[in-house]
């Protein structure tokens, strides 16, 4: 049988799985992509789109210079991302973030996927185990992963996969703000200091919150009542995306160093008085009717929520388009099972893409799902294609999955510079000798990354 005009199979039709098969796609490959939904639906999802976004509807910041998710933002346009393409054509304003209007973004990948002759889209659920006439996998189901699935998995790795929770923020109407009492800006006024990416300053709306408002609402996110699963408990939270709660009972003052810090911003009826802590809430869809509440995913049942958050000044007649949740997130010892291509050791015709390999947020898991697809197109075409220079945002974070973590303490990870080697010696020094920190470190580690980046672009034809 000649495998090369076998199709590339991909389970899953999420951030990854569509960019893998759009990468795929584009290198030449065959690619067959399998979504469950709408045959089988998950606790978070909405709709059947591909690609939604289930959490917030930010990529989080486009800052290319000084901060590494932009960076990985803009390799990813380098090579062609299909996930930043419908992104940057579907973005609302976020001040110096990429945030997109959530229904139109799912519903522009769709509409790519479905127009690209190469690949052809299975809705129905892939529950193992793998055929053997599928030489060439990659599983990019997401934290997501039905329990079948999941079995079938863990039947592979010879490990039990790992869970944590990850919550949801709400989203409130626009119209429901009292602006009496909240008012539009930007932390820092971005905006009117005509920073790039600042925005018009009507990105975020700001609820203020005196001393007495503040512990209040402390103590009430402590008592409220919260949603139990017990087949979850015990199971660790990642700590980017803590439920608003259990973020309040580490501490009274967590929140107000945390989503709620008050820092950068100014009341305009006020302005001499400090608020002692501040609810942001930011845009969520292009027609600005919806925002959501940044940093407040929780596990408060619906009617808490809806009690708790009506007393935030500003919320008291707050009307939600959705409420907070609750979902399992699985994710596994990629160090130890996964090779530098994001191969399974024990069975290399399967690879891993996305948030099941241990990477965090929207981003990293597209990015990881764009260098696995292109991995698994140069194989089926036996091209070479080395990893990308862990110098650069992408190769750092592959790195770091696939060898770079410690395996006995491997937890979700957010891209950024500390997953980066250390600059040389001739480049890690100011003018005066001395090591270069903050913004003037990040810029050199960026420059560096856009440098390699392209150099492995050249020498592998991309």
């Amino acid at each position: 049988m000649n495998t090369e005009t076998q199709p590339i199979h991909i389970i899953g039709g999420g951030l990854a799985g569509s960019e893998a098969a759009w990468q795929a796609a584009r290198m030449g490959a065959r690619v067959i992509l399998h979504e469950m939904r709408p045959e089988r639906g998950t606790d978070a999802h909405q709709g059947d789109g591909l690609a939604e976004l289930v959490c917030s509807n930010s990529f989080r910041s486009d800052d290319a210079e000084f901060n590494a998710v932009g960076l990985l933002h803009q390799e990813m346009r380098a090579m062609g991302s299909l996930i930043m393409a419908m992104a940057d054509l579907n973005r609302v304003p976020a001040g110096g973030a990429l945030a997109v209007d959530r229904e139109a973004f799912s519903a522009a990948v769709q509409k790519a996927i479905d127009e690209e002759p190469l690949i052809t889209l299975d809705r129905h659920e892939v529950t193992g185990p793998i055929p053997d006439s599928w030489d060439s996998v990659i599983i990019a189901t997401g934290p997501l992963t039905s329990q079948s699935l999941a079995t079938t998995i863990a039947e592979l790795t010879g490990r039990d996969s790992l869970a944590f929770f990850d919550a949801i923020a709400p989203i409130v109407h626009k119209d429901s703000i009292d602006f009496s009492k909240a008012w539009y800006q930007s932390r820092y006024d971005k905006a009117s200091l005509g920073v790039p990416g600042g925005g018009d300053g009507k990105d975020y709306i700001n609820c203020p919150l005196d001393k007495e408002q503040y512990d209040t609402f402390i103590q009430a996110l402590i008592d409220g009542d919260k949603t139990e699963f017990k087949e979850w408990e015990g199971t660790p939270y990642f700590e980017g995306c803590l439920p608003i709660e259990v973020m309040a009972e580490r501490g009274p003052m967590t929140l107000a160093y945390g989503p709620m810090k008050p820092v950068g911003l100014t009341n305009p009826r006020n302005p001499t008085v400090k608020a002692y802590g501040i609810v942001q809430l930011r845009q969520d869809n292009k027609l600005a009717t919806l925002y959501n509440m940044v940093g407040f995913q929780t596990k408060l049942t619906y009617g808490e929520q809806k009690r708790i958050f009506k007393t935030i000044p500003g919320l008291e007649n707050a009307e939600f388009a959705r409420l907070g949740g609750l979902h399992r997130n699985t994710f596994l010892n990629s160090p130890t099972l996964l090779d530098e291509t994001l191969r399974l050791k024990t069975h290399p015709r399967i690879r891993f893409a996305g948030q099941i390999t241990g990477c965090e947020g929207y981003v990293e898991s597209a990015s990881v799902g764009l260098i696995a697809g292109r991995f698994a197109a140069a194989e089926k075409t036996h091209a070479s294609l080395p990893p990308p220079p862990d110098t650069t945002a992408l190769g750092a974070l592959l790195h770091h999955i696939t060898g770079g973590a410690d395996a006995e303490t491997f937890q979700p990870m957010n891209v950024n510079f500390g997953l980066f080697p250390p600059l040389a010696e001739s480049e890690g020094l100011n003018e005066k000798g001395r090591r270069l920190k903050g913004k003037d470190r990040k810029q050199v580690l960026s420059d560096r990354a856009r440098r390699d980046l392209s150099v492995w672009l050249g020498t592998t034809g991309n």
